[in-house]
């Protein structure tokens, strides 16, 4: 089971993050900082990045009802203002003790991939699932 989201990263998203995470590093808001650092511009935050794959698991795969037990995240490249970010989320194991999945995770820029790692997660089962949810285990 694999699911994908595709978003593209506004300024205002990178705003909004700093202004929520309290992260103000010049490098993700000024231009004129970002400019004269080995990225030319203003980047994403990594884990504004990761939070796109939460963004899979709470909506898609496992979806709504699932609880984040880990995650481990892998920054291999920087996202940049208006970088369109292919996150792509992947069952490789489930546990039915526990009612648990282990998933990898990866999120691209074009063909670059920017962030990859591994989540666990408890899978809510069908009794606590929405109505109209399909269950990933049982």
């Amino acid at each position: 089971m694999t699911e994908t989201f595709i978003k593209t990263v506004s300024a205002s998203d990178v705003v909004g993050f700093a202004e929520v995470s309290g992260d103000r590093n010049p490098i993700h808001l000024s231009e004129h900082f970002a400019a004269r650092t080995p990225f030319k511009s203003r980047i994403a935050h990594g884990l504004y990045t990761a939070s796109l794959i939460s963004a899979v698991l709470g909506t898609r795969l496992p979806g709504p009802g699932a609880i984040y037990l880990s995650q481990s995240l892998n920054f291999k490249a920087p996202v940049h203002i208006d970088d369109e970010v292919v996150v792509t989320v992947e069952v490789i194991e489930l546990l039915e003790r526990g009612h648990r999945a282990r998933l990898h995770c990866e999120c691209h820029v074009g063909e670059t991939l920017v962030l990859d790692g591994e989540a666990m997660v408890k899978v809510p089962s069908r009794t606590a699932r929405p109505l109209g949810s399909r269950p990933l285990a049982t």
